[in-house]
């Protein structure tokens, strides 16, 4: 048994739950409501943390449904053959009850959580079943699936702080970023699986690598003008336009990416290359503390032009 649930923890992903799910603390952090005092779990902060968790485990419940949905295709997968339920260490049966089970409590507790939020999470989860089953297979249809599950994690952050000032550019900054990372995970397995993309996944057929670079391309430079616009158009920012300050490191983030796939040849999924590439960290905390200081600590008097 213990080796079943440690199967289960692992097609669970638990690895991939800050990376993905992380944004859902966008609305609290720009909102300018991350020191609200109060009981904890009634404050913004508290519900946030609340609503991550419950994220993690919708999350995890599409993981095991895709796993079940995919397992064939998988045991073609040089990597993902190596998943439990492909590699038979976690019965398909088990499987299904697991996802019974943690998809239901996550949605009661997701309800009584807040409403929106609740709802929120059951359009999340729709969104991914009808990916796993079927929109994978059309192609830019499937990447743009994916952008809009991590629209849809920031937007389920928004009901848990009763948001004045978050802005709608986030939302855009946010897809532009998620396609971003949708034609980089289709670089990756193209090159990953190479003469054996068809076997493994079909709709791999309908892409190739000049396609791919040139939509990320397109995507990237997008995602830049977005972001710099967002910093001085933006409602609920500073005035004085200190925001512009965080330009230069997803200018960084979007580049050392760029140099890691192109250059010294990455070919891991964009999530675990944040995991493990050091210099890219270090970016992703330092835009990080200048938002908090840009948005809590700086004076507001100070003008930036």
């Amino acid at each position: 048994m213990l080796t079943i649930l440690r199967a289960l923890l692992k097609t669970m992903r638990p690895k991939q739950w800050l990376t993905k799910n992380i944004f859902i603390f966008a609305a609290l952090v720009f909102d300018s409501k991350l020191f609200v005092r109060g009981p904890f779990f009634s404050t913004p902060l508290g519900k946030t943390i609340i609503g991550f968790v419950l994220l993690c485990l919708i999350s995890s419940t599409i993981y095991i449904i895709n796993d079940i949905a995919d397992v064939e295709a998988d045991r073609q997968h040089p990597k993902k053959k190596y998943r439990p339920i492909p590699a038979g260490q976690l019965p398909i049966p088990m499987a299904v009850g697991a996802a019974i089970a943690i998809g239901l409590f996550t949605l009661l507790a997701s309800f009584r959580l807040d409403a929106v939020f609740g709802g929120i999470i059951v359009l999340y989860a729709l969104l991914n079943l009808a990916y796993s089953f079927k929109l994978k297979h059309v192609v830019i249809i499937d990447v743009l699936i994916v952008a809009a599950g991590f629209v849809l994690r920031v937007a389920a952050g928004v009901p848990l702080v009763n948001v004045v000032r978050f802005s709608p550019w986030l939302y855009v900054c946010m897809a532009l970023l998620a396609l971003f990372l949708g034609f980089a995970k289709r670089r990756q397995e193209l090159i990953l699986l190479e003469g054996n993309a068809i076997n493994s996944r079909a709709i791999l057929q309908e892409y190739n690598l000049e396609f791919v670079d040139g939509m990320q391309n397109v995507v990237m430079a997008c995602t830049i003008i977005a972001y710099s616009l967002y910093t001085f158009l933006a409602e609920g920012l500073p005035p004085n336009h200190a925001m512009m300050l965080t330009i230069p490191f997803v200018l960084y983030g979007i580049f050392r990416y760029l140099y890691l796939v192109h250059v010294r040849g990455e070919i891991a999924p964009p999530d675990e290359v944040a995991l493990k590439d050091r210099p890219l960290q270090i970016d992703l905390v330092l835009w990080a503390l200048s938002v908090v200081i840009i948005l809590y600590v700086l004076p507001k008097s100070v003008n930036l032009g």
